[in-house]
């Protein structure tokens, strides 16, 4: 069984029966408390992101190859959303394999991937991206393109305007994204999944809401 939980910003939880997966669980600078990655594998899309020394179980904020627990993951290095084409890369997307489902995972990236980066996410059941713009992240548009090179199953939107949250600039509501992809939409507040046989046959948009 595999559950995944929005936590606001690029945040959120993997759960397996034997393993968790916490992404970016640095949440004060959105005005959150911060998650706890205790006994935890912690992700980070951004070293600005990451929480370290707090008991993770291993804790990954770049490029490599990771085997822990029920989680196999790769990190490829990719350019951030703010910066410069001739900058070196400062984020990192994951591409995250539980039993028989693949997950790919970008934070604020800019909205595009080359074709190295593709041949390193592979074929993608869930993809997990940010859609709310204001110049911080992907908006719907950039999202929606990212979702459409990647060919996932499901694509779960993350970084969205939340009243509870505090973002630096004003962020699009999750139903522009919607909107913007016009297909099925499924809204939960928690996505659960024993295998890849209950995921959809073609596109589907899950909106996790913030538990």
């Amino acid at each position: 069984m595999l559950e995944v939980e929005y936590k606001g910003g690029t945040s959120v939880i993997l759960v397996t029966k034997k393993s968790k997966l916490v992404v970016d669980p640095l949440l004060e600078g959105y005005g959150l408390k911060n998650l706890d990655v205790k006994d935890s594998i912690d992700i980070a899309t951004e070293q600005r992101f990451a929480i370290e020394g707090k008991g993770e179980r291993l804790a990954i904020d770049g490029p490599g190859e990771y085997e822990v627990g029920d989680f196999s993951i790769r990190g490829i290095a990719a350019q951030r959303h703010l910066d410069d084409e001739k900058l070196p890369f400062m984020a990192t997307i994951y591409r995250i394999e539980v039993g028989d489902i693949s997950i790919a995972l970008l934070g604020n990236i800019a909205g595009n991937l080359d074709e190295n980066q593709l041949e390193s996410l592979g074929v993608i059941d869930i993809l997990i991206v940010p859609v709310g713009g204001g110049g911080v992240a992907p908006d719907a548009t950039s999202a929606a393109q990212l979702t459409r090179l990647i060919d996932p199953k499901m694509v779960i939107p993350t970084h969205y305007a939340d009243d509870a949250l505090k973002y630096e600039v004003p962020q699009d509501i999750a139903d522009t994204f919607v909107k913007e992809m016009g297909v099925e939409v499924e809204t939960t507040s928690k996505l659960k999944l024993k295998g890849s046989s209950q995921l959809p046959q073609s596109l589907m948009v899950c909106h996790i809401t913030r538990s």
